[in-house]
């Protein structure tokens, strides 16, 4: 035996099961984990989305049996977005402002089943515009100031719905202070506001854009003239202290995996409830690559884990019924 050897040796604490799952440092739980639904109109709708196999859009009721899984198994909130009929969409996406459309509708019906879920709304314009963009154009332009009044409107009508979380995911600048101010001098003070505050113009989103029907026409630069650029950093934390300053009450980077420097950045920085999207892009590659046997389920579990590391508070992942129902096995 060689004595000259170093007298620490860190595989003593990974020799068996017991000892890795004491002196584990990052858990996810249930709680941690918000689920994305895709609601549509109709009645006793589950339409496959073919981009993202095992995810799928709901009619109102089938959404609501669906909630109250989310409960059974622990999940704290849902996210819902709509897929709008074409013929609904005009270029002011009028329909957003519309008290009875489907996002409140559905939301109305989850919270009347499950009161105790928390309910997250997006709140942008793209799935209303039959441009897909995320606010008002003139030409090739969008108009930021324009675009946040109507995202005030879209915001109330979400909170008398019953949302409990608002979600502006539109990148304008100046919006979270627009939203707060619209949502208190409506008495909507304790509706949270969790902002998309670093969201990146992300070649990941396409399976999200076929899902909610968006995107198709965007054309030219798509949405980087408001969405950020993948390169930057430091211009993340900007965005983000800016929030912050303006009412933002938990923030979000978008997309996951390859923005973990950022998320960590950000919780380093600021210290604020900080959440991550797995987004569908990330979700189709994880999916495609375990269908195919290329990896193991296992990577799922290893690929969230890994926003906890970076400091998330809470992911949204498609992945969410699958992880919790594994975790009420246990």
């Amino acid at each position: 035996m060689n004595r000259s050897f170093p007298t620490t040796r860190l595989r003593r604490l990974r020799q068996s099961s017991f000892i890795r799952e004491m002196v584990q440092e990052h858990r996810l739980h249930q709680s941690d984990l918000i689920w994305p639904l895709f609601v549509i109109e109709g009645e006793a709708i589950i339409e496959p989305i073919a981009s993202m196999a095992g995810v799928n859009r709901y009619s109102i009721d089938k959404l609501i049996l669906q909630a109250q899984e989310a409960v059974r198994l622990g999940i704290s909130a849902i996210a819902i977005f709509p897929k709008i009929d074409a013929a609904l969409k005009d270029s002011a996406g009028t329909l957003a402002t519309d008290e009875n459309n489907l996002v409140c509708r559905a939301v109305r019906a989850v919270k009347a089943a499950c009161p105790e879920l928390g309910v997250i709304c997006d709140v942008a314009l793209d799935p209303f515009t039959d441009h897909g963009h995320d606010g008002l154009l003139e030409g090739h332009k969008i108009l930021n100031d324009e675009t946040v009044a109507v995202l005030c409107r879209q915001a109330l009508v979400q909170a008398k719905a019953g949302c409990d979380i608002i979600a502006p995911s539109d990148m304008m600048d100046g919006r979270i202070g627009a939203i707060r101010a619209a949502l208190d001098a409506e008495g909507y003070e304790d509706v949270m506001i969790l902002s998309y505050a670093a969201k990146y113009a992300s070649a990941y989103y396409g399976p999200f854009r076929d899902a909610v029907g968006a995107g198709k026409k965007l054309g030219g630069d798509g949405k980087k003239t408001y969405q950020m650029n993948p390169a930057n950093k430091d211009e993340a934390l900007a965005e983000i202290a800016l929030d912050i300053s303006e009412g933002a009450d938990m923030i979000m980077v978008k997309p996951g995996m390859p923005y973990l420097d950022v998320l960590q950045a950000a919780k380093a920085a600021f210290g604020v409830p900080s959440f991550a999207y797995q987004v569908s892009g990330e979700y189709a590659m994880l999916r495609n690559a375990i269908d195919a046997g290329l990896v193991s389920e296992e990577a799922i579990m290893e690929s969230l884990l890994s926003f906890k590391r970076a400091g998330a508070d809470g992911i949204l992942t498609y992945f969410a019924p699958f992880i919790a129902s594994q975790m009420v096995k246990e």
